[in-house]
Formats: C-alpha cells, structure tokens, sequence
C-alpha cells in the first residue's frame, strides 16, 4: 500500500495465487525444479521428450511410456491442408507468434471434441498440442519465404524434426541434441505470465486451445518471450567490442536495461543460463565463429563490472542471454527465437491447464476473479450526475 491508501502495481510478484506439484524456481538458491528434479539433472540426462512425459503424467516414464509417448507425437506431426491453405493467405510480414497464436485457435475448430472435458482428453489434446506447434512454426518460416513446408522425418526425433523442418537442413547429432536440451531447458517455469494467462483462462472451464491460445498471446511480449530476439538485436546493434564499453555504461547510467542480464526471481544467477553458455561457445566454434560468443561475454563482463561500481550489487545473466546466440549460430531468424521458446514451454502450459482443472478431489477450479481498488478522481467519492449533451461544456 501507498501512505494514501492505494495499491502499489507490483504485477503480482511475490503473490501466491494457487497450488502447484509442477515446478519450484527458488530464486534465493538458483534451482529450478520441474517435478522434484532439478533442471541440471534434467539437461545432463533426460531428453524433452522424457520432460513432456514428466510434466504431463507426474513421473519420468518407464521405456515402454516413452516410446508410445514418441509414436503419439509422431502420429500428430501433421496440420491439416485447411490450416496450411489459411498460412498462405497470411500477409508475409505477419508477427511468427500472432500466426502461431491464430493457428492454436484454429486447431480447436478441427477438433470436434474440443468442449469435452477431461482429464483424459486434455491430455490427449496436449500431445496433440505438443506435437503440432513446432510443425505450425516451421510451416510458416518456410510460407513466409515463398517456400512449401516440409513433411517431418521419421529418422529424426522431436527436437531434431523441428530443425529440419524450420531451416530445411537434417542437423547432425550433436545440433539436434543441442535443440533438445534448449527445449528441456525453456520446457517450464511455475507461475510465468504466460502460464498464468493459460491457468487463468483455464480456471473458467474453456478448453486447452484456449488457454493455450491465450499463453501464446501473453509470451508473445517483448518483456515475456520477445527477451531473447531482443538479446540479439542488441548484440547486433553494438557490433563489436569496441563498442560495448559504451553502450553499456550509458544505457546503465540511463537507467536503461541491458536485455538478458538480470531476473526478477532469480538472484544468484540462472541456472538455464549455466547450461546455454557453453552451448553458445561450442556452437560458435561448430559454425566457425565465435564473434557472437565473444560479444556476449564482453557485454556480461562490463555489465556486471558497472552494476558492480554504481550500484554496489551483482547481476548474471538469464536464460535469454545465452539462448539467443545459441539460435543464431544455429541458422534461425531472429523474430524465431520466441516461437521456439513456444514450442517447448507448450508442455508446462498444458500440465498447468491439467492441473488446474483437474487436480484434487473436486474437478471443477475456482475461477480467478481478482479485486482490485478504484482511484479514479473525477466525480470524487459520490457518484457522478449525469448532464444533458445540450447542457455540456
């Protein structure tokens, strides 16, 4: 509260809303945990297609689980010709995220269960949710650039298909592990506002495409899933590293942000970003260059020196910063990186739509129905009286 009794607009943070068995970020000790595993162990050893498994059915899966979970994905790698034909009337420029937006509503019409609601078809349409959002991105990369889209592989996995199917190159082994691990590691994050956006509307019994719709609107902001294109257009803006003394310090001394460095949660560092560094710098040395590396690296060393200097507390960077590099090594197009941010973190917005409509005894969720306080000072505190248009001034 303000000294005057009005409400301090914090976005929510630090505000429990509801109970999660999904993930735990504990920013005081840089831990993120999907299930109970931490996101280290998860990176090392397990594959997304094990995280969804986990996410979606509370335990990592036993072989047999895994392998019919990889034949349904599989079995769903496909969009109906009426979806594509819509693509091709999009206008070329059209914003990646408002197309993939559009196309998850547009799923709900060519499923005619969509209203059904279930546990069991939920998660038989999160699958086919999972399945179908890496092929709906790739599809329009391809029709933005006057090209047809590319049937998946079925010598390739999940996160290998992606990648195929976006830049039309088969990744080797080492780049398809590469995109798995990005997806493990963006595949989750408790109560982000884009999953918040899905729980909420999911909290008023609609349907999993639009809850997922709505996600998908809210992580298309520049604050949410746009961070990461915006990590690389600053890169691309500073160059080199004669210039990011510079531009550092004076968009620090501005008051402005230096994109990808710094967290609202977590305080010690991120531990996604500990992970994607050293991706970033294999993927620089695979590709032949490091530049792009070594230009972030330059900017998180002075970043941290003058937060250091003039403001006395340390900064680290997020799982942004390293990502965006990772992508553009990678062959990517930059307005991309946040349809890819999409196509894993679908697996935790469709557990917390799960969880929230069909956890506990009771199916049915409270629905979320915030206060909020009114300031408005025209009329003052009585109502106002209502004047004639003639008697206006």
């Amino acid at each position: 509260m303000t000294e005057s009794g009005g409400i301090i607009n914090t976005g929510l943070r630090g505000v429990p809303v509801a109970s999660t068995r999904i993930c735990l970020v504990d920013g005081k000790n840089a831990k993120l945990i999907y299930r109970g595993y931490n996101i280290t162990d998860l990176a090392e050893n397990a594959t997304f297609e094990e995280v969804v498994h986990l996410l979606l059915f509370e335990h990592l899966p036993a072989a047999g689980e895994l392998d019919y979970l990889k034949q349904r994905l599989a079995e769903e790698q496909s969009v109906s010709d009426g979806i594509i034909s819509a693509l091709k009337t999009r206008p070329v420029d059209s914003a990646p995220m408002d197309i993939l937006q559009a196309c998850v509503a547009m799923l709900a019409n060519h499923d005619p269960e969509a209203g059904v609601l279930s546990r069991e078809k939920a998660t038989e349409t999160a699958i086919r949710l999972i399945a179908k959002l890496p092929v709906v991105a790739a599809a329009w990369n391809r029709i933005r650039n006057g090209m047809d889209p590319l049937p998946p592989d079925p010598d390739l996995g999940h996160a290998g298909n992606f990648l195929y199917m976006l830049t039309g190159t088969k990744p080797d082994e080492e780049l398809a592990r590469f995109m798995d691990l990005c997806l493990v590691l963006h595949a989750e994050h408790s109560f982000n506002a884009s999953t918040f956006s899905a729980r909420q509307v999911a909290s008023t019994r609609a349907h999993m495409y639009a809850a997922i719709a709505a996600a998908v609107g809210s992580l298309s902001g520049e604050l949410h899933g746009g961070a990461n294109a915006r990590v690389m257009q600053m890169l691309l803006e500073i160059g080199t590293q004669d210039a990011v003394d510079d531009y550092v310090e004076s968009r620090i001394r501005a008051g402005e942000k230096i994109m990808g460095m710094g967290h609202p949660v977590y305080k010690t560092g991120d531990p996604r970003a500990g992970i994607l560094g050293p991706m970033s710098k294999r993927m620089g040395e695979k590709t032949g260059n490091t530049g792009w590396y070594e230009l972030s690296e330059a900017v998180r060393r002075k970043t941290q020196e003058v937060f250091k200097k003039l403001k006395g507390t340390g900064i680290y960077p997020n799982v942004d910063f390293y990502s965006a590099t990772v992508y553009y090594a990678m062959g990517i197009p930059v307005d991309m990186f946040t349809p890819i941010f999409a196509v894993s973190r679908i697996s935790g917005w469709c557990a917390h739509v799960i969880e929230e409509q069909f956890a506990g005894a009771a199916p049915k969720p409270a629905l979320y129905r915030p206060s909020s306080q009114y300031v408005g000072e025209y009329c003052g505190p009585a109502e106002c009286s209502f004047v004639p248009m003639e008697k206006r001034g």
